[in-house]
């Protein structure tokens, strides 16, 4: 039903058609995954109000820990097997992704073991107010299976867009967001579920992906076929070392979405501070779209990764860099278009999530247009950092995402609405990133003079 196979040669073909090939299909599957997002937070907005916004943008960070962790070994794993697969070594590109599956498996039960028996004490942490703490555990208990299957599933898209499937990857995501939306409005307006109701909406989509990714790697796979591993002391060794080593690689990618946690954590606490439950709200509401602006951007250097690192590995530097211009191109057009889309737009933007009669419609509104201005340096941010990734630059990759998603986040948290008022809270953002792109073009300036003297 689902053998769209491409024919890709990633050493060959001309780098244009070849990102076209990988972006599109990506992109689409993205953005079908971002509409099942607006959506969920339509119908909270509406069905549940105000309140189940604020409440899933609280819990919403434990997703990025295990959306930060499925990157990590989704893109260690898949840049360690594209560089065997440059050099036509199957075998060992095989075992590599095998290990990353297992390596899931094994972190998904140790995260769900932590929040099933800690679960006030995690939504403690996570800033849940004992207001809210009751609709919270509601949310929080029938979310947490979405946390673990998302790990095999994002693990299983880097893998078999590495394949040469990335149509496949694309219905990986396209299918589970359609029977996320169906079940959201089953749940929530039908059966008037609330929470409870998006979070098994939830669940059931992401379980759909899941099993869209092992039947692919069972039945499906062109070259990247699940490996039988040795049950020998010498391999539990070796594989601890390889996926030692994917976790190097794709660390950056984990420290992406701990970032976006970070920010989801000082911004709600900044936002409650200040503007109390109505702040996190209209918070929740920009929560809710910077996905649709960062999944772009993470579309673009996705597509860019397996040609970056085959090319990396096989010492074809030239096609290296004209890949990562491209993506950087795209990632920039599109950083541009969304902050005119948000700035122009605003006031309609955030009726779609809330009533323009309640106070944190108000607060969305102005601040929206702030926040938007920092697009255009998140564009640049993520495609440099997911050019470093490809060609195992990993520790700078790292400091690059400790940089804008918690050194300079933090700080500009704490400093600007002192300075700013209202204001500083939506410009911490784009003020991290902006210093993070001068971080990166101050390292990359000195680079280069010092390779010249």
């Amino acid at each position: 039903m689902f053998d769209n196979r491409d024919t890709i040669d990633f050493a060959h073909t001309k780098i244009p058609a070849l990102f076209r090939s990988l972006f599109i299909p990506t992109l689409l599957g993205m953005l079908f995954n971002m509409a099942f997002l607006l959506t969920d937070g339509i119908f909270i907005g509406h069905g549940v109000g105000p309140e189940g916004l604020a409440v899933v943008n609280l819990v919403a960070p434990i997703m990025m820990v295990a959306t930060g962790l499925g990157m990590m070994l989704g893109i260690g794993g898949s840049v360690v097997a594209a560089i065997h697969l440059s050099k036509e070594n199957v075998k060992a590109a095989r075992i590599i992704v095998t290990q990353a599956f297992w390596a899931a498996l094994a972190v998904s039960v140790l995260l769900g073991l932590l929040y099933f028996l800690f679960p006030r004490t995690v939504l403690s942490l996570l800033g849940v107010s004992k207001k809210l703490m009751p609709l919270a555990l509601e949310y929080y208990l029938w979310f947490i299976p979405t946390t673990l299957l998302l790990l095999f599933q994002i693990v299983g898209e880097f893998v078999i867009r590495l394949d040469g499937s990335p149509r496949f990857a694309m219905y990986s995501n396209v299918i589970p967001a359609l029977v996320n939306i169906g079940f959201d409005y089953l749940f929530i307006i039908v059966f008037d579920w609330d929470l409870r109701g998006a979070a098994l909406a939830t669940d059931i989509g992401t379980f759909v992906g899941a099993a869209m990714t092992f039947y692919y790697m069972t039945f499906k796979p062109q070259t990247l076929s699940f490996y039988r591993l040795k049950r020998t002391r010498t391999s539990l060794r070796l594989s601890l070392r390889n996926v030692g080593y994917m976790t190097r690689t794709g660390f950056s990618a984990f420290v992406g979405e701990f970032a976006i946690s970070v920010m989801m954590l000082t911004g709600n606490r900044a936002f409650g501070s200040h503007l109390g439950d109505e702040g996190i709200a209209a918070f929740g509401v920009i929560c809710y779209l910077f996905p649709l602006v960062f999944m772009i951007y993470n579309a673009a250097a996705q597509s860019a990764q397996p040609i970056i690192s085959f090319n990396y590995g096989a010492g074809n530097r030239s096609r290296v860099l004209q890949t990562f211009r491209h993506s950087l191109a795209i990632s920039l057009a599109f950083g541009l278009f969304m902050t005119l889309l948000f700035v122009l737009f605003a006031p309609a933007v955030v009726a779609i999530f809330l009533a323009p009669d309640t106070a944190s419609f108000r607060l969305a509104a102005v601040g929206l247009p702030l926040f938007a201005t920092g697009y255009v340096f998140v564009s640049f941010n993520i495609s440099a950092i997911g050019y470093f990734q490809s060609v195992e630059q990993s520790t700078f990759a790292t400091l690059l995402m400790l940089c804008r998603g918690v050194v300079f986040l933090v700080a500009a948290f704490l400093l600007l609405p002192p300075l700013l008022d209202t204001a500083g809270l939506w410009l911490a953002v784009p003020c991290a990133e902006m210093l993070t792109v001068a971080a990166a073009g101050l390292w990359l300036l000195l680079r280069k003079s010092h390779s010249i003297q």
